[in-house]
């Protein structure tokens, strides 16, 4: 990382002096970083046992790795073991278990099969081993202490230490990489062994290096990288100056070294490399998070409008700068070269030759507005039918609903973003909609209008991608609106259901406008004319109807006065209301 820094200008240390012996800089930092513990990923015990052949103690361990190292049905850890003299004419067997958590592929994140790096652990190791070799016939005399290794790189180093001598070591394993026709290979944790025995040294360190990347460290980190950046055409030395003073202000006491990039060529955007031990002089670690990212990108910002420089606080993803690359992206580019795909080549080459990217914002604010715009037009659609007196009562109501609800829910989702939280994550809030019954009559009635409306609006929309993402909402408003009316006309089924069980012959006596509704969504218009002479007649036709449906009944209720009184019984017997809901105190 020091020779990076310096490859244009030297890099400069916390108290400002010139980093010139790049050598001398490594060996003064890494012994700050001597003292620091590292993690507990590989066991080794090493054991004197009376003469035996290699035969045996491959045997002995090949048993013990189908019942469990550390407890039974722990299976599947890799191990390796190597065979030498030892003294006295005895055998020497050292012997290898990884105990961090051996991961299925590189995507997987957890940590459930780690050995905790204790020495109860190693004892209960220890104790299964010796039982394992004492069934085949081997005697352990003597154990040497357990020692532990961390990370790949103390796989490897472990793997080298036991092959000394000309030794030859076995590797047994489950990783593998998996080969795929015309693309890069892939680390896999499989169910099937393979053992690989060889005591060339190149061979072990590939192995190891095929372990180590499917092996789940946790190494400490001893430095991290940094990097402050501003645009293309701000002063040089103004923003080297900002990016002092908040190095020094902010990380007071650590070692820090930084160097800038891209002071001379104007029109690349200059940027400042730095790296900071994160072990102070007191020894207190940093740990830093996403949020202390954020809260120096604000710090940095203010100091460089301290210096006259208007930079604002961005992100990564936002500032101009090389795309990052991801680990198999590299191992890709450098196993195929130019027969990868062409966007691997492209991040790999702009990563390597600093080569500046567009900006991503503006493409971020150009999809709000977009949506913004689609959202509108959704509202005012919703919005038009809510005012229509002509259209259906029950489309008219649910379009005020659905439209006061889509409001409420879009300022809500623009305020967690505003605000820097994720908005896929936001828990929705439930919006008030109508429940009135409704037949199904009217439903059909409400769901064409929506449908009708909706397909004049999108055939007015000029832009493609405008009228695209507005018939995708209006289908899940269609969807939503379905939904909504059949539970309605469900609710009215249920209620005639119950109607007919009470003797009463009409569901839809309500007061709602739903209600009131329900004649003109049937089909049936009601007209006037301006024509005297027609409403004469009409009301002439009416009133000869009606005088004789009022004589008609007449001579009804006479028939039923004469039934009654013939029906008269000579006595009569009192008894409870045969309703409920009265009042039977009387």
């Amino acid at each position: 990382m020091l020779s990076y820094q310096s490859k244009e200008e030297k890099a400069r240390d916390q108290d400002g002096r010139e980093v010139s012996d790049l050598n001398g800089a490594v060996r003064s930092w890494e012994r700050e970083f001597g003292s620091r513990k590292g993690s507990k990923d590989v066991l080794r015990l090493t054991y004197e046992l009376e003469s035996t052949g290699r035969e045996d103690i491959a045997r002995a361990l090949g048993s013990l790795a189908e019942d469990g190292f550390h407890q039974a049905g722990d299976t599947g850890r890799t191990y390796a073991f190597s065979v030498s003299k030892g003294v006295k004419g005895q055998t020497r067997l050292h012997f290898a278990l990884v105990i961090a958590h051996e991961k299925k592929d590189r995507s997987d994140r957890s940590g459930r099969n780690r050995i905790p790096g204790e020495i109860d652990a190693a004892r209960a190791i220890d104790v299964r081993l010796d039982e394992a070799l004492r069934r085949e016939g081997v005697t352990p005399i003597s154990r040497y202490p357990a020692e532990f290794s961390s990370g790949p790189k103390g796989l490897t180093a472990t793997l080298h230490s036991m092959q000394r001598r000309g030794a030859e070591v076995t590797l047994s394993t489950t990783t593998h990489i998996e080969e795929r026709p015309g693309k890069s290979g892939r680390y896999l944790n499989g169910a099937e062994r393979r053992e690989v025995t060889t005591s060339d040294h190149k061979q072990l360190t590939a192995e190891g290096k095929v372990v180590g990347a499917l092996m789940q460290t946790r190494q400490p980190r001893d430095f991290m990288h940094l990097l402050l950046s501003g645009p293309a055409n701000v002063d040089r030395d103004q923003l080297v100056h900002a990016g002092r003073d908040f190095l020094k202000e902010q990380f007071a006491g650590h070692r820090y070294a930084y160097a800038v990039h891209n002071r001379h060529d104007l029109e690349k955007h200059p940027h400042l490399h730095v790296i900071v031990a994160l072990r102070n002089g007191g020894g207190k670690m940093l740990n830093p998070n996403i949020r202390d990212f954020t809260e120096w990108r604000l710090r940095f910002a203010q100091k460089a409008r301290e210096r006259g420089i208007p930079i604002d606080r961005q992100k990564r993803i936002e500032r101009v700068g090389p795309p990052p690359v991801k680990r198999w992206e590299w191992e890709m580019f450098r196993r195929m070269g130019a027969t990868a795909p062409s966007n691997v080549i492209d991040k790999v080459l702009a990563r390597v030759r600093d080569t500046p990217t567009a900006p991503r914002l503006e493409d971020a604010r150009r999809r709000l507005e977009q949506s913004r715009r689609s959202v509108g037009l959704v509202v005012k659609m919703l919005d038009g039918i809510a005012k229509d007196r002509s259209a259906p009562s029950t489309a008219r109501e649910l379009s005020q609903d659905l439209s006061i609800g889509l409001q409420r829910e879009y300022r809500r989702l623009e305020t967690a973003v505003h605000n820097g939280r994720d908005p896929t994550r936001e828990k929705g809030e439930e919006h008030m909609l109508r429940s009135t019954p409704i037949s199904a009559a009217q439903a059909t009635a409400a769901k064409q209008t929506l449908a009708n409306t909706a397909v004049s609006l999108a055939a007015k929309i000029a832009n493609p991608s405008d009228r695209l993402i507005f018939e995708q909402a209006t289908k899940i408003i269609g969807k939503v609106v379905a939904l909504q009316l059949d539970a309605r006309v469900a609710k009215n089924r249920d209620r005639a259901e119950a109607g007919k069980d009470k003797g009463s012959s009409d569901s839809l006596e309500t007061k709602s406008a739903a209600g009131r509704d329900h004649i003109a969504e049937q089909g049936v218009v009601n007209k006037s004319s301006n024509n005297r002479s027609l409403d004469v007649s009409r009301i002439a036709r009416s009133n000869a109807e009606h005088d004789r449906l009022e004589s008609d009944h007449c001579d009804r209720e006479r028939q039923k006065t004469q039934q009654r009184n013939r029906e008269i019984p000579k006595s009569i017997k009192l008894r409870p209301p045969q309703q409920k809901d009265r009042d039977r105190s009387r």
